[in-house]
């Protein structure tokens, strides 16, 4: 009896401490989630006083939706484009900035200062870089004799634009990450291949790669998710445009729940964006956890 009423009270104690947390799990995420999904089953625009109940309506009108085919196809090809990239460029200066035996501090801080910089300033400065005749960007290929290209203005270039602008953000960012786990190995492993005479392209592949196999899960599941919500920059440099060209998922959000008022349809795009990203994290996570070191 004494035993078990011990048992309950550290039970008691530890959910204690855990019911603030929870309390604003709740009230921010899992209510607001509730109510979304419940939303999405109601006609809510400016047509409607109050939300009207129309069941299914809203996702069978989205799978006919041009633009929201367009704007799927534009934030896979944004995810692809900057979630591997971004992931091995992050590993490959963990391992600079790890080796480098001078200026430390100073590698470290100038691979990771794109990350401190907000994503509004981000956007000024890379629309200054884009800006046709006057950016430096174009100055730089008419000095080359390339030719002038209006990447923001042209919907073949608009995109690919962007994924190069979030890589220069992101890289840094998933580089911390790196670096805390490269710093977690235990260094008898490479002075035991150091005596052995292994290759370091084979200790990187025996030995690095593999046990940073959790890191690698945990950023690619960052990646993947910034990749659907970092939109701050279509504000400054696009608006979606040309064309819905640069337009993704959350900024189409935002444009049907704000600039058409269709609380409704936002909710069901929600719901979709919310969905994919859940279903990406899985298949992320039980296709890396099999082949994941844990120490």
């Amino acid at each position: 009896m004494g035993k078990s009423n011990l048992h309950w009270r550290t039970n008691a104690f530890a959910w204690l401490l855990l019911l603030p947390s929870l309390l604003f799990l709740f009230l921010f995420t899992f209510y607001p989630i509730a109510k979304t999904i419940r939303l999405s089953f109601y006609q809510s625009d400016l047509a409607t006083p109050a939300p009207l109940f129309a069941g299914l309506d809203n996702y069978v009108r989205l799978l006919g939706d041009e633009v929201f085919a367009k704007v799927m196809a534009n934030n896979a090809l944004f995810a692809l484009g900057t979630v591997p990239t971004s992931i091995a460029l992050g590993l490959v200066m963990a391992l600079f900035a790890n080796k480098a035996i001078r200026g430390t501090g100073f590698m470290r801080t100038a691979f990771f200062y794109p990350t401190l910089i907000p994503m509004i300033a981000v956007a000024n400065i890379w629309l200054f870089i884009y800006t046709p005749q006057y950016g430096l960007l174009d100055r730089l290929m008419r000095s080359l004799d390339i030719g002038s290209v209006n990447w923001l203005g042209s919907p073949d270039y608009v995109m690919w634009a962007m994924i190069f602008m979030m890589i220069w953000k992101e890289a840094g960012y998933l580089m911390i990450f790196y670096l805390a786990g490269l710093q977690n190995i235990a260094p008898d492993l490479y002075e035991s291949a150091q005596v052995d005479g292994v290759s370091r392209w084979t200790v990187f592949r025996k030995i690095t790669f593999p046990l940073l196999m959790p890191t690698t899960l945990f950023v690619s599941i960052v990646a993947l998710t910034n990749a659907f919500k970092l939109v701050d920059h279509l504000f400054v440099m696009t608006k979606g445009g040309p064309n819905n060209a640069s337009s993704l998922l959350l900024y189409y959000i935002y444009e049907t729940a704000f600039g058409f008022w269709d609380q409704g349809m936002a909710s069901t795009l929600t719901v979709v964006m919310i969905a994919v990203l859940l279903l990406f994290a899985a298949l992320n996570f039980f296709g890396l956890d099999k082949k994941i070191h844990y120490h």
